[in-house]
């Protein structure tokens, strides 16, 4: 399924650069312990896992094995099973 990168997860004095919120949509809940893949536009894969619900609106947390660039804010990226 499809998802879109919103933000860095954020707290009160840092952002954790490993850790996004993703808006999947009606399906979030069913999108927890799924893997995410991120690709760019070279061709570099970078894989992460679903692992919570954040808010209540459609949209997910993924921790990623690496960090992402700044430029993957806004893109889409494929939450397979």
């Amino acid at each position: 399924m499809k998802a879109r990168i919103l933000s860095y997860r954020r707290g009160l004095h840092t952002q954790n650069p490993r850790q996004f919120i993703v808006e999947v949509g009606e399906k979030a809940k069913d999108a927890i312990g799924k893997t995410a893949v991120w690709k760019s536009s070279s061709g570099k894969r970078i894989a992460g896992k679903v692992t919570a619900l954040h808010g209540k609106k459609g949209a997910v947390r993924i921790l990623m094995e690496k960090g992402l660039p700044g430029q993957a804010i806004g893109t889409d990226l494929e939450i397979e099973a």
